[in-house]
């Protein structure tokens, strides 16, 4: 039995098998320039953050009616059910349906086909924030603030993604303060490729009160002191990192020092139908890899629980909490 945990950085177009794009593809008649899955999987090999996204933004092309983004998502929790996720707070990116004529009430409806009976059938919790595209216009992401009122019962949060590079957090100040004023939670992807400064910006521009990545925080010896003082939880993801050549080798991953730092860590899997690993497979990795500790381990999954939003449902985060404290390594 796996180590139970939550999962905090996850996007959900990210979970999209290649056997899944294939099926949802000849559901909607969209043709894909594959032979077939295996042939799909080859082109699963990244050089950069873009040239992840440009495969990724190809295949969405698949995902056309509330059913197709129920069955992404139930099979997502599936997966995380069986890794040992207890708790998933799951990424969407709207503005890329939207510009394929796709919804808002599509994909929200249909993500929630399954997120609402999560519980009952795979035993996850779940809360699905809503992610502003950082290399769209702030406009853009304040309609989509705009066109996502209507549902926020079924959203708990904002954040920020796709390409960092050239895109500073404060670009989104506006739609950040909007989406405070209506009782959204905030996170930012920041210091992935993008340098420590914004993170600094993410947190002290945005408000966020998680920074999704934050591995380069570690340039910055007053950000770190920050980090820990705060105690702001940082939601890695050690495979997307070596995927994405962040680091050159999963064995380079600051992840042993950043704990030793006293940071809040969290280990999570981005995008693992493209980077290799679902949430038990990276906490796999960095332990087989880097020689964490078993304590270490449980640190990570106590973590991921204070770090949920999951402030409606203390009760379940303590239920969780003592699965963690009560587990015995195999």
């Amino acid at each position: 039995m796996p180590l139970p945990k939550a999962e905090l950085h996850l996007h959900i177009e990210g979970t999209l098998e290649p056997e899944l794009a294939f099926e949802l593809a000849g559901r909607n008649g969209v043709p894909l320039p594959y032979a077939g899955t295996d042939a799909l999987r080859e082109a699963y090999r990244f050089t950069d953050l873009q040239s992840f996204l440009n495969l990724y933004y190809e295949l969405m092309a698949v995902l056309r009616t509330e059913q197709d983004f129920a069955d992404l998502a139930d099979a997502y929790l599936a997966r995380a059910a069986a890794q040992g996720v207890r708790h998933a707070e799951i990424f969407f990116d709207p503005q890329a349906h939207l510009a394929r004529g796709v919804g808002m009430d599509t994909v929200v409806e249909g993500l929630w086909r399954a997120l609402g009976r999560s519980e009952e059938k795979h035993g996850v919790s779940t809360r699905l924030i809503m992610c502003f595209l950082r290399d769209e216009t702030a406009e853009s992401a304040m309609r989509t603030l705009r066109a996502a009122q209507p549902y926020l019962g079924r959203i708990t949060g904002v954040g920020l993604d796709s390409a960092e590079t050239g895109h500073p957090p404060a670009k989104f100040r506006e739609v950040y303060e909007a989406a405070t004023a209506l009782g959204l939670r905030r996170v930012a992807h920041a210091g992935e490729e993008g340098p420590p400064e914004y993170i600094t910006e993410a947190l002290d521009v945005l408000g966020v009160e998680r920074v999704d990545h934050g591995l380069r925080c570690t340039e910055d010896p007053e950000l770190v002191e920050r980090l820990v003082r705060d105690r702001v939880p940082l939601t890695l993801c050690p495979l997307s990192n070596v995927r994405l050549r962040t680091v050159d080798a999963l064995a380079d991953h600051p992840l042993p020092a950043m704990l030793d730092a006293g940071l809040m860590c969290t280990v999570n899997s981005d995008d693992p139908a493209y980077f290799g690993g679902y949430a038990g497979d990276n906490f796999d990795a960095v332990r087989d890899t880097l020689g964490l500790s078993e304590e270490r381990l449980r640190d990570l999954a106590r973590n991921s629980f204070h770090a949920a939003f999951l402030d409606d449902d203390e009760e379940r985060r303590a239920r969780c909490l003592a699965e963690v404290e009560a587990y015995t390594f195999g």
